[in-house]
């Protein structure tokens, strides 16, 4: 199995248990925005929407660069593909399990069928 740095899941994972930190993500992927701006979005003061930056930029999800008075996020150039192989390797191993717990239970139905045209004899 491949190795993952576990600090920098947990830093990746952390980031994104939040919806207003996903929230930010998203409008971020649509285009970059001011502080200012996301915390009028998301109803938020300029410190509470600071604290979530500050954990997304920990994460390397977003950057921020300050001109002036405005400081300016935009996403980060890190991507997600070692969370998301690790996340489908989970997927493939749950899905095969699913998989054979369908079989069981079209066992189970097929002879619950049969039983039944037993008894009706």
């Amino acid at each position: 199995m491949v190795q993952y740095s576990q600090a920098r899941f947990d830093a990746t994972f952390a980031a994104l248990s939040d919806a207003t930190r996903r929230g930010v993500l998203e409008q971020l992927g649509r285009a970059d925005a001011s502080i200012t701006d996301l915390a009028d979005k998301f109803h938020m003061t300029l410190t509470g929407m600071k604290k979530h930056v500050v954990i997304l930029e920990q994460a390397g999800l977003v950057t921020t660069v300050k001109i002036g008075r405005v400081r300016t996020c935009k996403l980060g150039q890190r991507r997600l593909e070692q969370e998301a192989a690790w996340i489908e390797t989970y997927r493939q191993l749950w899905s095969a399990r699913f998989d054979e717990l369908d079989k069981v239970v079209e066992e189970l139905k097929q002879k619950e069928k049969a039983d039944g045209r037993k008894k009706a004899k």
